[in-house]
């Protein structure tokens, strides 16, 4: 694998993971900000367990 396919590679999960993350973790940002109030966030394990599907997912279908 190629450093141009490496990068955009790593984008698109970079991007899938942010936009788990946001649609239904609700965290908008997962960049380390350096403050215990928006670093460390409140999860129900439904939700959790949502979010684990949905890379889950995501990996399965970028295999195919």
């Amino acid at each position: 694998m190629n450093a141009k396919t490496t990068k955009r590679t790593q984008a698109y999960k970079d991007a899938t993971i942010n936009e788990i993350a946001q649609r239904i973790l609700r965290i908008d940002t997962l960049q380390t900000r350096k403050s215990d109030s928006l670093d460390f966030h409140d999860c129900a394990v439904w939700t959790l367990k949502e979010a684990l599907e949905a890379a889950f997912e995501a990996g399965r279908q970028a295999d195919h």
